[in-house]
């Protein structure tokens, strides 16, 4: 039966009592202590059945509960402690305005296809919305202007569970978003605040959510209402789920919608970052807003566009990729083209790295890469990747010169350290632990911490997790019809005082999580050989439910847990979340990661790890690439690359095991003293927490993005859109006369003072005429290109040097001089170039334009 009317029933809270529903709907909560303590204190019970989902809590505890609390005055005050320090955190001087100032009023917006913020939260899949939940934690930490802008899935990513075969089954629970943190946006009238998105033959209309990050909204748009089609309801339906169509109905209201929905809920931003590639037709209706709405032309109105958008990459691999087909495209989105006023053919090559193959398909990441004025990778290997992958889109710049930066991720420290760890840096390294930079002198306080308090604690959070482990499995064994004794066996599952390893992450198939079990035998000597020197396996991580690869890694660990009898020593948790994940960060010894080099983009629970004391055991990829993997952890291998993935896979499994046989094993448990204490080991995990704590965490890494790229495309907005857009139209027309002209540029004549041998420090001076055609001196900029031969006779590790303009000679040439130096010795070179110059450009590179000395 349909009801006539519905209504959104609101907890009934006694007066004193209201700071709760505060509390409960920002999600301050989830890295204040003082606040996640109050709710568990509330009802624990309630607390852990309901995901600890405080809003949950509220519309179902018991009134007779709230009575009780209300007389309670250690509660009450617990509250009011709580609700003072949430004010506080709102309204406290913040690190953006220390560095803006009086900057003119500006916002940033945040776009990702998935945010992993809390676990009563499930719209994310792994550490790709984590790292997006992260980064509004950390804005909101810094005082940054920034919205978040995604997609509210009703059934989210999807609940995992294992059948008797150990295969990886899944269930997609119903999200109720009117019992989760979450504030439905309204109209000033109070009707639902709605947006329209044209797709082929409709419109789909979607209404607006609001979490409160802090002091960051993130805005969530959600299309299973009235009066959509069926379909249509299905669009924010699963986080990457459906076929290709749903893919593209899913990133055109990503995109399209969520600079709809940024206008009707009035916000003027002036920096857009795209988190990934899926949000990128957010730069096509920005354009056409633009044309449409300012009277710009296209070329104008993608200047504006490009010069305020921010593009960040997670993808080492073209696989990684969404790409859809011309006809789909023009199918969905071909309108644009003719708003544009472009051929259909030069519509789709913004979507191309080669414009010139009209059967090609359309890259999302290319369509962001032109579309942004800053781009980078995730972590420094994961930038030479990306150089390299993408190089093509900037003919003849060198490699090393691409355009595309890195920004090593990091994570929010305030979530994933465990509270007894917090309390205890607290104590010892003060307050602000969770934000000061690495070359603080806070960080020497790290020797104060006793090594046996450290180490206790620790000890804690490994019982923490194997109780949780034991109880979470026997859950799920019940759910599963499970026998007797299998439910027993579960409860007895891991040994408190043996060494623990953990490995958490997405089962795609490049992360190799079976690389440990290569060599049964030796692996079992490990598990059960000698009975004080004994280690375990904490395993969890989901595998997309189309990729059969990674569900048949999982279902191979369950066979070698049951087939080996390894039932107590390896465990696999099923249902990975963000609980899970921060148990397992603070309560393992030892984090490991094998991906295939150079494949893993980043790796952020690591950097979990890390914060809580963990060493890393490691392929050197990603982050750790860049860590002292030395005195914080294991590298496993030397950063090689193989051409053979089953040598590859044969020689790191065996760095492995020479690593857990001769130092981990050893160091864990031979070097104790007469109170039990590892001491060796304490001292490496102070060193995790002292040189990864301050820099891997999204801190520094938000603060990075601020300067390099938030600050700098906003200036450039507000730049730009002065006088009614006059310097985006000067800047528009000039690359348009550069366009037209560049290829006229002739390096007529070069001139080198020295002859074929010189020596180091000796000073060259270089003259150079140019022919610029129709374009003058203030329209370039000519360099020198300077830097050692390799082998294949090219220049390397080079140095521009700027040319000095001399004017003019006879023949109209233009004169431009520069001496050189050459600093270490061996076969050098040189060759020269000319860039475009403009006041307004992001870089000179922006034109994608160069021209070489032949």
């Amino acid at each position: 039966m349909q009801p006539i009317r519905t209504f959104n029933v609101s907890p009934s809270l006694p007066p004193r009592l209201e700071p709760l529903r505060r509390l409960a709907h920002n999600l301050h909560w989830d890295w204040n202590v003082e606040s996640k303590d109050l709710f568990r204190r509330l009802d624990p019970d309630l607390w852990e059945s309901s995901r600890h989902n405080p809003v949950l809590m509220l519309g179902t505890i018991s009134q007779a509960r709230l009575l009780e609390v209300v007389e309670d005055e250690g509660f009450l005050a617990q509250m009011d402690r709580a609700d003072r320090q949430l004010e506080d955190y709102l309204q406290e001087r913040t690190w953006y305005q220390k560095q803006r100032g009086q900057t003119p009023k500006e916002c940033y917006a945040y776009f990702s296809a998935e945010f992993g913020l809390v676990d009563c939260l499930p719209v994310y899949s792994g550490g790709l919305g984590v790292l997006a939940g992260d980064h509004l934690k950390s804005a909101s930490d810094l005082g940054l202007p920034l919205v978040g802008v995604g997609l509210l899935y009703q059934q989210g990513y999807f609940a995992q569970y294992l059948n008797a075969d150990g295969w990886q089954q899944e269930r997609y629970p119903i999200n109720d978003f009117y019992n989760m943190p979450l504030h439905l946006e309204r109209n000033p009238d109070g009707s639902e605040l709605r947006i329209a998105v044209d797709y082929p033959g409709r419109k789909v209309y979607a209404r607006v959510w609001r979490v409160q990050v802090g002091t960051v909204p993130l805005y969530l748009m959600d299309t299973n209402i009235e009066p959509n089609k069926a379909y249509d309801h299905d669009i924010t339906d699963q986080l990457y789920g459906g076929d290709i169509d749903m893919r593209i109905h899913q990133e055109i209201m990503l995109g399209i919608g969520g600079v709809q929905m940024l206008k009707a809920l009035g916000l003027k931003v002036t920096a857009y970052h795209m988190n990934e590639g899926h949000a990128a037709f957010s730069a096509l209706e920005r354009i056409r807003l633009l044309i449409q709405e300012e009277g710009l032309s296209y070329a104008q109105a993608k200047q504006v566009v490009a010069s305020s958008n921010i593009f960040t990459t997670h993808t080492p691999v073209p696989a990684g990729i969404d790409l859809f087909a011309p006809d789909k495209m023009l199918y969905y989105l071909g309108y644009y083209a003719d708003i544009f006023g472009l051929p259909k053919e030069q519509f789709l090559g913004l979507g191309r790295e080669n414009t010139g193959d009209l059967s090609g398909p359309f890259s999302m990441a290319v369509l962001a890469l032109k579309m942004a004025t800053f781009s980078n990778g995730v972590a420094q290997l994961h930038g030479v990747v990306s150089r390299q992958m993408f190089q093509g889109l900037w003919q003849k710049v060198p490699v090393e010169e691409v355009p595309i930066a890195a920004i090593t991720n990091g994570v929010h420290a305030r979530s994933c350290v465990a509270k007894s760890t917090q309390e205890l840096y607290d104590r010892y390294l003060g307050p602000n632990w969770s934000s000061v930079p690495p070359d603080s002198p806070l960080w020497d306080r790290m020797e104060a911490i006793p090594d046996e308090e450290l180490w206790r604690n620790h000890e804690r959070c490994r019982l923490d997790m194997i109780l949780y482990v034991r109880e979470h499995l026997v859950k799920h064994l019940r759910d599963r019809g499970a026998s007797p004794s299998e439910i027993v066996q579960a409860q007895e599952v891991l040994d408190p005082y043996v060494l623990t390893i953990g490995f958490a992450r997405r089962f795609a198939t490049y992360k190799r999580a079976t690389l440990w079990m290569r060599d049964l035998e030796r692996i079992k000597r490990l598990l059960l050989g000698n009975k004080d020197r004994k280690v375990q396996f904490v395993i969890a991580g989901k595998a997309h439910p189309k990729d059969i690869p990674g569900k048949e890694l999982i279902r191979d660990i369950n066979h070698f847990i049951h087939e080996q009898n390894l039932e107590k020593q390896v465990v696999f948790v099923p249902n990975y979340d963000i609980h899970i994940s921060r148990l397992m960060v603070a309560g393992c010894d030892i984090w490991l990661n094998t991906p295939r080099r150079p494949r893993e983009a980043s790796g952020t629970s690591g950097m979990k790890a890390a914060m809580n004391g963990l060493p890393n055991l490691s392929v050197l990829d990603g982050w750790w690439d860049e860590a002292d993997y030395v005195r914080t952890g294991w590298a496993i291998g030397h950063g090689e690359n193989y051409d053979d993935p089953n040598y590859q896979d044969e020689v790191e499994a065996n760095a492995l095991y020479e690593l857990l046989e001769k130092e981990v094993v050893p160091l864990f448990y031979e070097h104790r003293d007469s109170d039990g204490l590892p001491r060796p080991w304490v001292a490496k995990m102070k060193d995790a927490i002292r040189l990864n704590c301050p820099f891997f965490n999204t801190a520094r890494m938000v603060g990075e993005y601020a300067e390099r790229a938030y600050f700098p495309a906003s200036d450039r907005y507000h730049t730009l859109t002065v006088d009614n857009y006059a310097p985006a139209k000067e800047l528009a027309a000039w690359k348009a006369k550069l366009g037209e002209h560049w290829f006229n540029i002739k390096i007529k004549d070069i001139d080198v003072s020295a002859v074929s041998e010189i020596e180091v420090n000796q000073t060259v001076a270089v003259k150079a005429k140019v022919d610029l055609a129709t374009l003058t001196n203030d329209d370039v900029q000519v360099e020198l290109y300077q830097g050692a031969i390799d082998a294949n006779g090219d220049i390397v590790n080079a140095i521009p040097v700027v040319m000095d303009y001399q004017g003019e000679d006879t023949q109209g040439l233009s004169i431009y001089t520069a001496n050189i130096i050459y600093t270490t010795s061996g076969l050098q070179g040189l060759s020269l170039r000319v860039l475009p110059k403009h006041q307004h450009l992001s870089s000179s590179y922006e034109p994608r334009l160069i021209a070489w000395a032949e």
